[in-house]
C-alpha cells in the first residue's frame, strides 16, 4: 500500500481549500457519488481538519493527507497517487 500525494496537488489544496501548513486532510471510503476509484461501488470522501486515527500518509508542503484505520483497506490492492490533471485534482490508482 503506498500513498502519495504530488508537490502539484498539495499546493491545488492550498489555492483551492484554502489548506494551509499544519492541517490534515483525511480521505474516506463512501458508497456511490463523490471522487470516483478503482473500486466498484465506492468512491471518495474528504474532510479537512484535525489529526484522527492515522494508518497511511504523506505529508507535503506541511500538509498530512491520510487514511485511518476504518479506511486503509482501500489501499490494500492498490497504491494511490494524487496529481493535478488541467486544473483538477485526479487520483492515480495502480494494482500492485
Amino acid at each position: 500500500m503506498k500513498f502519495e500525494v504530488s508537490l502539484e496537488a498539495a499546493n491545488w489544496y492550498k489555492k483551492e481549500m484554502d489548506v494551509k501548513q499544519g492541517d490534515y486532510v483525511q480521505y474516506y471510503v463512501q458508497l456511490y457519488g463523490g471522487i470516483p476509484t478503482a473500486h466498484p461501488n465506492y468512491s471518495l470522501g474528504m474532510s479537512i481538519g484535525k489529526e484522527g486515527d492515522v494508518a497511511v500518509k504523506d505529508v507535503v508542503e506541511g500538509i498530512t493527507f491520510y487514511f485511518n484505520e476504518n479506511n486503509s483497506w482501500f489501499l490494500n490492492e492498490f497504491d494511490m497517487k494524487v496529481v493535478v490533471e488541467g486544473e483538477e485534482l485526479a487520483f492515480v490508482f495502480h494494482e500492485k
